[in-house]
């Protein structure tokens, strides 16, 4: 059983930033690939970024390539978002995710545990 428990979302303006964190319990954490999608009202949940199990690549959606970087550390079982240049469209409820294999997937069907969520609201 893994839990994933999400932290570090808020209200910021247009251009600034925020570093979601993902906490994770279970001693699978370092084996698997992580993610972050995000799923904003009305909309489908949308793939983010991803990493690869030792940390050694990354994946990112076009809409935040160059904004937003993905890490991990596996000693403190957390996996990390930092994102810059926040833009009104990235307002989304941000989930994190554990992928089903080591390495890093675009695809929700992928995944089998997900965090609760951290609301991320960019404000124009």
């Amino acid at each position: 059983q893994v839990q994933l428990v999400e932290s570090g979302g808020g209200l910021v303006q247009a251009g600034g930033s925020l570093r979601l964190s993902c906490a994770a319990s279970g001693r699978t954490f370092s084996s698997g690939g992580m993610g972050w999608f995000r799923q904003a009202p009305g909309k489908e949940r949308e793939f983010v970024a991803a990493i690869r199990w030792s940390g050694g690549n990354t994946y990112y959606a076009d809409s935040v390539k160059g904004r937003f970087t993905i890490s991990r550390d596996n000693a403190k079982n957390t996996v990390y978002l930092q994102m810059n240049s926040l833009k009104p469209e990235d307002t989304a409820v941000y989930y994190c995710a554990r992928g089903l294999s080591p390495f890093g997937s675009r695809r929700t069907l992928d995944y089998d545990y997900w965090g609760q969520g951290t609301q991320v609201t960019v404000s124009s």
